[in-house]
């Protein structure tokens, strides 16, 4: 079974969550009365399968491309040799399909609690796509039950984004049907607290506008929203999935083998960043090198060591990620697992002080990024006592990790904070690398991959699947000659300075 656009489609259309082949045949009893499903078993599995596509995402992809972890084994992704990342495309996809026949059955129900969570849940699926491929079907793409168009056109990413009925005006209506009334069903990520899935419709507007700020003048909107909107408030309001530790909702890595365990590993350069600043995340992002010896002789002493990114001709010898990622053998074992993360407050914050920064709001942007940097040390259990300082204060105060004025002392910390974010980590660091005309000596926490094969430039998309061409070539052909080429450097809406 090809697991595409259209059969995300068709599984909007029969409005049944399905894991096989097999199951599909089981859907209907009569093919033209497709059942009828309760939107909150469609939510359920739309928000587990979209998260965990985001958490094997942030692993062979986003942590790689953004430089805080390195690909071992299979360098392509960490030598700028990108191809389609298929699962990205037909994963997402997939997810899409419930979640939009989740806010199709929950508006016909008039649940509007419901259908905004839905809205916010669909719009981050989309914005990963668009901001990964470029121009992408979305006003057409997994119609649903009532409609099925099996040849959805590409949208621009400007209208993806900006337009009638785009993102930020499907998360602006998603605050709205939140305040209105009904229940969030099937709720495994907020469990059914309507108030925080408003927070997250409103940051992610700040995340997308911040995006766009290249393109258009957002501060105006970014101030509003800041002004006049409820925003998270803690880490009480992440959005990170929880995962309970058995089959659904098992930490998606854990059923890997062990050579994709071997195959990333912490990059040379965050290793250095945690290193310099004696950071006390380095003990979660990754094990000790000797992790092994660790565990069967107590008492020796850790090291850590960090893999270049590049080609498989570069030093790729280090510290694997860290214990809440994954059970390796011969390895002692997390607690608990690492969540499946799609926005944090620390995020959030960090957008803050670079709106503060960039003069959009009046906040202090040193108190905001503080903020930050304390909600990402706070969120992963920083351990001081491992550590020189005695505590946040004196690391933020004397690490020369606080704010100095400059935007790079933003980004810096952030970028770090982003580690398993989906792409958005990928996203951010494009972005920063377009505002500064690809010169990476302003990007003093990254570099050039080693013996990468594109001419020391960052990539700037994933190009279209092969599938595509087959399933939908005329509407394919139109998405590539509008973008110039089907290529990884091709400059979508959001890069095109």
């Amino acid at each position: 079974m090809k697991k595409s656009l259209f059969i995300g489609a068709f599984i909007a259309m029969a409005g049944l969550t399905f894991q096989s082949c097999e199951k599909l045949s089981t859907i209907n009893e009569n093919p033209n009365e497709p059942s009828s499903v309760d939107a909150g078993v469609l939510f359920t599995e739309g928000v587990r399968s979209s998260v965990n596509t985001s958490v094997n995402q942030s692993y062979l992809l986003g942590n790689v491309a953004s430089q805080v972890a390195a690909k071992t084994l299979r360098a392509e992704v960490g030598e700028y040799s990108w191809n389609a990342f298929p699962n990205t495309w037909n994963q997402n996809y997939l997810s899409l399909g419930n979640l939009m026949e989740a806010e199709r059955v929950a508006k016909d129900a008039g649940n509007n609690q419901m259908e905004g969570a839905a809205k916010v849940m669909k719009s981050w699926v989309f914005a990963t796509l668009t901001l990964a491929y470029g121009d992408i079907p979305y006003s057409e793409a997994v119609s649903g039950s009532t409609n099925a168009n099996w040849f959805p056109s590409y949208d621009s990413q400007e209208d993806i984004i900006t337009g009638t009925n785009g993102l930020l005006d499907e998360l602006a209506m998603a605050v709205q049907l939140l305040n209105n009334g009904g229940s969030v069903d099937g709720d495994i990520l907020f469990n059914g607290d309507a108030s925080k899935w408003i927070k997250l419709a409103n940051a992610m507007q700040l995340r997308l506008l911040m995006y766009i700020s290249e393109k258009q003048d957002v501060s105006s909107q970014f101030a509003a929203i800041v002004a006049n909107e409820t925003l998270m408030a803690s880490n009480a309001d992440n959005a990170a999935l929880t995962f309970t530790g058995s089959f659904p909702n098992e930490y998606t890595l854990v059923p890997l083998k062990q050579g994709d365990f071997d195959a990333v590993a912490i990059s040379t350069n965050a290793l250095h960043q945690l290193d310099t600043t004696d950071d006390p995340r380095k003990y979660v992002y990754a094990r000790p090198y000797n992790a092994g010896d660790i565990f069967s002789t107590p008492g020796t002493t850790p090291i850590y060591q960090g893999a270049e990114n590049g080609s498989e001709s570069c030093n790729k010898d280090g510290s694997r990620l860290g214990y809440a990622y994954y059970n390796y053998p011969g390895h002692q074992q997390a607690g608990t697992m690492a969540e499946g993360i799609i926005m944090t407050y620390a995020e959030q914050q960090f957008l803050l002080a670079e709106a503060a920064h960039n003069g959009w709001i009046t906040d202090d942007a040193a108190t905001l990024h503080s903020s930050a940097v304390a909600a990402s040390m706070d969120y992963y259990n920083a351990d001081w006592s491992m550590t020189a300082w005695s505590d946040f204060n004196d690391f933020i105060t004397n690490s020369g990790e606080g704010y100095d004025g400059s935007i790079t002392s933003i980004r810096r910390q952030k970028w770090l904070a982003m580690f398993f974010t989906g792409l958005d980590n990928y996203f951010e660091l494009r972005r920063w690398y377009t505002q500064e005309e690809g010169n990476w000596a302003d990007l003093p926490f990254v570099s050039a991959p080693c013996s990468n094969t594109n001419g020391d430039e960052l990539p700037m998309r994933f190009i279209y699947p092969g599938n595509e061409a087959s399933l939908n070539p005329e509407n394919l052909q139109n998405a590539i000659d509008a973008l110039g080429s089907n290529s990884q450097n091709a400059k979508m809406w959001v890069v095109d300075l």
